[in-house]
């Protein structure tokens, strides 16, 4: 499946790290002529559920991008699988690191549940890991890019339609994996904005140069600076940054 963009908007997906459904709408109805769509993740999921916070922003007129990262054995998450394939739902994901199998049983079993299935990601290495975490805390004596390559190809033969990464592993994918595997970049903050507990992060521009589809931006849009203003200036903000991106001389 390919990324197909209707505007330079789609690209921009919000996260709506809130723990209520007011909050979550709020932000949905002052966003979402503004952007492509919003993440639902564990925060606003554990506080209000899960089915309640995709029927809510679907019916608020936006695509919903559930991001629960599964990871399970094959039959659970395949059972995860199929309650996340309903109408709104335009993308969910997996870890990589669950194995072949529970990716396979995720995509089989989104699949057979929907004649217009949502896209299956799978979630490389989270953007708050560090090589030294990586290797010191974890365990895995391979270096932080070549570990993520290697769960992108495992991801591609398993089926999914691309992975979550950092923006710093974007053209490496596309190089191994084809320019069709989607990648969706979290960790993006302009220049403007506050890293925060973010450690392998780019600016939206750099990312969209880079050959990233989506971009997952939280808090720099629904908590901007006080002198950028509000969410809606924000995301106008960086949607310029893109459009800057797509049609200057550095993008090839």
């Amino acid at each position: 499946m390919t990324a197909a963009h209707n505007s330079l908007k789609d690209k921009i997906l919000v996260a709506l790290d809130v723990s209520t459904l007011e909050q979550a709408l709020y932000l949905v109805d002052l966003l979402k002529d503004a952007v492509g769509g919003f993440k639902v993740g564990l925060e606003l999921c554990t506080s209000a559920g899960t089915q309640q916070a995709i029927e809510a922003v679907s019916r608020a007129g936006s695509k919903v991008f559930v991001d629960l990262k599964f990871k399970d054995i094959p039959n659970t998450v395949a059972g995860a699988a199929k309650a996340v394939t309903r109408p709104g739902v335009f993308m969910f994901n997996v870890h990589c690191d669950g194995g072949s199998a529970m990716m396979q049983a995720a995509v089989a079993t989104a699949r057979a549940s929907s004649e217009h299935p949502p896209l299956v990601i799978g979630v490389t290495l989270l953007t708050s890991i560090d090589e030294p975490t990586l290797q010191q805390e974890l365990r895995i004596p391979e270096d932080a890019h070549n570990y993520v390559l290697h769960l992108a190809r495992l991801a591609q033969s398993a089926g999914l339609d691309g992975v979550v990464c950092s923006a710093h592993e974007v053209a490496a994918i596309k190089a191994i994996c084809g320019q069709q595997f989607l990648t969706v970049v979290p960790g993006v903050r302009p220049t403007w904005a506050v890293a925060g507990d973010q450690k392998r992060v780019m600016t939206p521009a750099d990312a969209i140069r880079a050959g990233a589809d989506y971009l997952v931006i939280g808090r720099p849009i629904t908590h901007p600076p006080v002198a950028i203003g509000t969410p809606a200036i924000a995301a106008q903000r960086i949607m310029q940054e893109i459009a800057d991106a797509l049609t200057g001389p550095h993008y090839a």
